[in-house]
């Protein structure tokens, strides 16, 4: 199958909201809250969604892969969020059923590239639950570097939260074709 890769518009809020909750329900089952999963999860994310794409950031990329008319994936990134660790990677997610496809790294080329155009000379970083251990393979896959865990109170979903933050030191240590190769 052939995606298309584009920036979101407000077009995309339910689609966008509706992979999120999707997303989390598949991957974060026995992580967060099981009452949040099967109840207002997609509200709390249409939320979300309507919030960033109604009044964007000019510091804001949300891009989506489309499996036309299909929404399969998104990323949403933040340029020169923090001092030391540079620009963040605030959510991608894929369809369920595609993981395994490429879509995740080709969403995370998408954001790289953005960030080297709008601030090449920081690094990359995202924060990951420490129980997801499929994420935390896939970006120590792409380069990523687990430099360590905090301990965050009750949130969303209801559970106290182990969260690693993963970081590239650059944008060049992004390490895309590593990923590409092993999609082929």
């Amino acid at each position: 199958m052939s995606q298309t890769y584009r920036q979101a518009t407000r077009t995309d809020i339910e689609a966008i909201a509706v992979l999120h909750a999707d997303s989390w329900r598949a991957s974060y089952r026995g992580m967060l809250d099981d009452g949040y999963l099967d109840g207002p999860v997609f509200d709390d994310r249409r939320a979300v969604w309507t919030k960033r794409l109604s009044h964007p950031s000019e510091a804001q990329l949300v891009v989506v892969a489309e499996d036309d008319p299909e929404v399969v994936g998104f990323a949403c990134g933040y340029a020169r969020e923090d001092a030391i660790w540079g620009n963040f990677l605030d959510n991608i997610h894929t369809h369920p059923k595609r993981h395994g496809e490429g879509i995740g790294t080709r969403l995370l080329a998408e954001v790289v590239a953005w960030c080297r155009v709008v601030a090449g000379d920081c690094g990359l970083y995202l924060y990951v639950l420490g129980m997801n251990q499929k994420a935390r393979r896939f970006y120590e896959h792409l380069g990523a570097t687990d430099t360590g865990s905090e301990s965050r109170p009750p949130g969303v979903g209801g559970e106290p939260r182990d969260i690693h933050r993963y970081a590239w030191s650059t944008l060049d240590a992004v390490d895309i074709e590593r990923s590409r190769s092993r999609n082929r």
